[in-house]
């Protein structure tokens, strides 16, 4: 009897063997991360796929072959998992291509630069992150990147439209007028340039996508400057006006430090963004000379995944004046507690705690999930200037204004503003601060930081600190021209 029921036992194993080798992979969990900017689909698994990918144009879709798996319901659930408005996928179409293919194909409402890349596994860090397990991804980015400084001098230019005066508007008409007949031979193209390697060309007829390369967002700006401006004239000094860059961290793929009632820090830190963005917008500096409006541009207006770097790039397009990344504290104690400031460092960190604090943030990429492809010499010639010392100063600077604001609403976790690599703060030319809001791992804080109240407070110090280190430290005087600023080593 037991020498039968050991032969049944085996044989129950052999079988269920054969059937984990024709499956090869079990489906965890599919998600849709949709945004104006592109949109991510990622299909998690407890092992790597095996897949193969095409693009074709006309009309546009992504196919893709899934092999050693059966279509199981974890993977149909991404059928209703795309919403009516995603910019990007209009359908998704699943089914059993064959006894061990899946073939998934995403109806496409444009055309698209398709990366498909994989991520390994990544653990949770004890203060609240979401782990992973083996992740494809999938994002399609547009064939034509916007230049988010034309959207925010044509956001200027509608302000001040309605005000009643618009100098703006008229410097850009004279530049107009200056600017060469369409047609003659040496009139230069103002849509932006392709930057190299992005596969501009990956969606053209009867062409198939360099899967898994960077789109134009994620590789180094092209490094033609633009044509210089007509030299302003001495009335034309409004027509300056102040880019505060507002970096809400996190995203996506990546929720961030997650406290004990779920408030995820990514959405919390989306709200205060929102807030700050609201105020900068209605506010014009007044100072001895001229008077200043102000442009907030945010580094995701949405719950998607961006980059360290990308953020960092972002920056630099809009010519920011200031660069504020948003987040939320968070320790493996619920004692901790009060807001913090940090600026970048040239060297070692300010204290232990400001290292660890930076090796947390610096994690996000590793999280939110980039592909590998994208850091090249590039990226890293962009993160690295001999203006570094200025920008560090300025920095510390903007940094203790808002220290001095925050701890008039709350309370702070350390008087002076720290210092460590943060990735985030590398932009060489624009003063940057990195403000932890509170400790979302404090359940007295993490009430405050979904409290619409506290919110408010948190903008409105903020809004006073950006105010104070303008009047102290006035912007240089340059003209806003719609175009990629050039990278420092180029």
């Amino acid at each position: 009897m037991k020498r039968r029921h050991l032969l049944q036992s085996t044989a129950t194993v052999l079988l269920l063997g054969r059937a984990q080798i024709a499956r090869g992979a079990s489906i965890l969990a599919v998600r849709v991360w949709p945004a104006a900017e592109y949109t991510r689909v990622t299909i998690e698994a407890d092992t790597p796929l095996n897949t193969q990918a095409q693009f074709v144009a006309n009309p546009p879709r992504l196919a893709l072959d899934i092999e050693g798996i059966e279509l199981n319901p974890a993977l149909r659930e991404l059928v209703g998992k795309v919403r009516s408005d995603d910019p990007y996928i209009t359908g998704v179409r699943v089914g059993q291509f064959n006894p061990t293919t899946v073939r998934l194909v995403l109806d496409l409402r444009q055309m698209v630069q398709p990366q498909v890349f994989w991520l390994a596994p990544v653990s949770a860090s004890g203060t609240g992150q979401s782990s992973y397990q083996h992740r494809l991804v999938l994002d399609l980015y547009p064939s034509q990147i916007a230049d988010p400084l034309e959207a925010l001098i044509a956001q200027q230019h509608a302000a001040t439209t309605r005000s009643g005066t618009d100098p703006l508007g008229d410097w850009m008409a004279r530049q107009q007028a200056a600017a060469p007949v369409p047609g003659n031979a040496s009139a230069q193209s103002t849509a932006p340039t392709a930057p190299p390697g992005s596969g501009r060309g990956a969606g053209a007829p009867g062409t198939s996508p360099a899967v898994g390369m960077p789109p134009a967002i994620a590789t180094a700006p092209s490094i033609s400057a633009p044509a210089a401006p007509s030299k302003p004239s001495p009335d034309d000094h409004t027509d300056r006006f102040i880019v505060v860059a507002l970096d809400p961290g996190h995203g996506g793929e990546d929720p961030g430090a997650i406290g004990s009632r779920g408030t995820r820090e990514k959405d919390v830190v989306l709200q205060i963004a929102q807030r700050l963005r609201d105020r900068i917008n209605a506010t014009t500096l007044t100072t001895r000379h001229q008077r200043l409006p102000m442009r907030a541009y945010l580094t995701r207006d949405a719950d998607f995944f961006v980059p360290l770097h990308v953020r960092v790039q972002k920056a630099r397009r809009v010519q920011a004046d200031i660069f504020i990344s948003l987040h939320a504290d968070a320790f493996f104690t619920p004692e901790a507690r009060g807001a913090s400031v940090f600026a970048l460092s040239q060297g070692a960190a300010s204290s232990a705690a400001a290292r660890w604090m930076a090796n947390q943030e610096n994690r996000a990429d590793a999280i939110g999930g980039l592909n590998i492809q994208t850091r090249d010499a590039h990226v890293q010639r962009a993160l690295f200037d001999m203006s570094t010392t200025a920008q560090i100063n300025d920095s510390l600077k903007l940094g203790s204004e808002m220290l001095g604001n925050i701890r008039r609403i709350g309370k702070l976790h350390k008087p002076a503003v720290e210092q460590a690599g943060f990735a985030v703060l590398k932009a060489p030319d624009i003063p940057s601060v990195l403000v932890e809001t509170a400790f979302i791992s404090n359940p007295q804080e993490e009430a405050l930081l979904v409290s619409e109240d506290y919110q408010n407070k948190l903008a409105d110090a903020l809004m006073q600190s950006i105010e104070r280190y303008f009047l102290r430290n006035p912007p240089l005087a340059r003209q806003r021209v719609a175009g990629l600023p050039p990278l420092p080593g180029s």
